[in-house]
């Protein structure tokens, strides 16, 4: 199974390269939002988390044109089209957190926010490490491990997001239940795209062992 991995001819690799370079943009993207949130007056994480987003949208296009290029690849094409779009949207939803905190004029962190983006980094760094392991799986169950390391992760942001929105239910402010309950939602879907990308994973770990 391993040998199936490792005779990545230089197309492919290039492929698998750009595919670890937006895990690594994934994670970049949380550690800047775990920053964003210690101090919502550093507004320059929100170029930055910007520039980001637009970095990862030009490695996911140059992902999709290199498959279409390729006409054997030693992943099904459309596994590792799954994986590049379910990375991509994992920093999308990050961005639009971001964002979120500049539209609605959050000034402090809302509460269990910051505890959420360290999950979220916890989260990208399972799925970096995962990605980065595709050109050569030596070791089929250290990678099922990592995927329900992530999953795990995701439990844990759901118990984080259900706390969040009983104590804001606890408000009369109907304003700002909307705009923080939007905010919330989305750090949670950002946690589940990274289970997406993981179950995307074991599928293929699974699929050649």
């Amino acid at each position: 199974m391993a040998n199936m991995f490792s005779w990545v001819r230089s197309n492919d690799k290039e492929i698998l390269s750009i595919l670890n370079n937006l895990a690594k943009k994934a994670v970049e993207t949380a550690e800047a939002l775990v920053v964003l949130f210690s101090d919502l007056s550093n507004t320059e994480q929100h170029t930055k988390i910007k520039n980001l987003e637009s970095e990862a949208d030009v490695l996911t296009r140059d992902i999709f044109a290199e498959l279409n290029k390729t006409f054997i690849t030693p992943l099904d094409r459309e596994d590792m089209q799954r994986i590049a779009s379910k990375i991509d949207d994992v920093i999308d939803f990050m961005d639009g957190i971001s964002a979120r905190t500049r539209s609605y004029k959050i000034t402090s962190p809302p509460l269990y926010t910051l505890e959420i983006a360290k999950e979220l980094v916890n989260a990208t760094k399972e799925v970096e490490y995962m990605v980065s392991k595709l050109n050569n799986i030596k070791n089929p169950q250290d990678m099922i491990t990592h995927c329900r390391n992530t999953g795990n992760i995701e439990h844990t942001v759901d118990d984080l997001y259900r706390k969040s929105i009983e104590k804001l239910f606890e408000s009369n402010d109907a304003i700002n239940i909307i705009k923080l309950k939007d905010i919330y939602e989305t750090m949670e879907t950002a946690s589940d795209r990274c289970v997406d990308v993981a179950d995307v994973i074991e599928d293929i770990v699974l699929k050649y062992t």
